[in-house]
């Protein structure tokens, strides 16, 4: 072939679409963007087991994060969040963005984290694992709980500190004291179920499990037949306010009473305050 007969890219036709059509919004009549942990194996799993059809659409970013779980290696995380929340769909509508590290947020700080993503995603809600367990314990009438965590007590006592500055007395604190995050998601569930029973205090209103890296949601309903209580998880009352802030008010079985009861629309400032009660 010489040099005149090679095909040229500006020559070359497709044929265009005949079909009368209007464009529509996209997938997803609700959608969160969801910043998960580069090591976390749960939490996504579980938000795609949450949802409901194709009408709630979960669109994932990771943001890196070390082996140990630390105070150290939690703060910093902080300068990811922003570049993380960047890859969410850019140009295209979220409803909420869900930051899915419960200490990572004791940590930092509400505040901090859900600025470092709005930096990125304007005008979006925003929530985290803590404060979205805390507005659900509020909204089941929850005063005095039981907390199980898989953390060491370096992390352990912040997030003691931030639930109880929240207005919530602490019934009992349990632990599995893990450092690594592989060993948390490692941990099986029949095992959180054990260790759910053994955090339970008859006098506690309601058992808090914290950690979005633990498979707590799988057996949520179990423990709650048990321990005869509301049960809140990191993840279950994440994609619970995640839902609620987006507008999306159904009930969704399988998954404990927060989610099974269907509510109006919650105040995308439903943050519990710290220092003070919630009405």
């Amino acid at each position: 072939m010489n040099r005149d007969q090679t095909p040229k890219l500006n020559e070359f036709q497709s044929l265009p679409v005949q079909a009368d059509f209007e464009l529509d919004d996209g997938p997803g009549r609700y959608r969160i963007g969801l910043i998960a942990l580069s090591n976390d194996l749960a939490t996504e799993r579980d938000f795609s087991r949450m949802g409901r059809g194709e009408e709630i659409a979960v669109f994932v970013s990771r943001v890196p994060n070390a082996e140990t779980c630390s105070v150290a290696n939690l703060r910093a995380m902080e300068p990811e969040l922003t570049h993380a929340a960047s890859l969410l769909i850019p140009g295209s509508r979220l409803d909420a963005v869900a930051y899915s590290c419960t200490s990572g947020t004791v940590v930092l700080g509400y505040d901090t984290v859900a600025q470092r993503i709005r930096d990125a995603r304007p005008g979006i809600p925003v929530t985290t694992p803590i404060t979205a367990s805390l507005a659900a314990l509020y909204r089941l009438g929850a005063g005095n709980i039981a907390v199980l965590t898989p953390y060491t007590d370096e992390v352990n006592a912040p997030v003691a500190k931030y639930i109880k500055a929240s207005g919530l007395d602490i019934a009992a604190f349990t632990s599995f004291q893990f450092a690594n995050n592989d060993t948390m998601a490692r941990t099986p569930p029949r095992a959180i179920y054990q260790a759910a029973l053994e955090a339970d205090r008859p006098e506690a209103d309601a058992l808090f499990i914290s950690c979005t890296a633990i498979r707590a949601a799988d057996v949520v309903n179990s423990i709650e037949q048990a321990v005869g209580k509301p049960v809140v998880t990191a993840n279950q009352a994440l994609f619970w306010q995640a839902l609620r802030f987006a507008g999306c008010e159904w009930p969704i079985e399988g998954f404990g009473r927060l989610l099974r009861t269907a509510s109006s629309r919650i105040s995308v400032d439903c943050v519990p305050p710290i220092g003070r009660k919630m009405p």
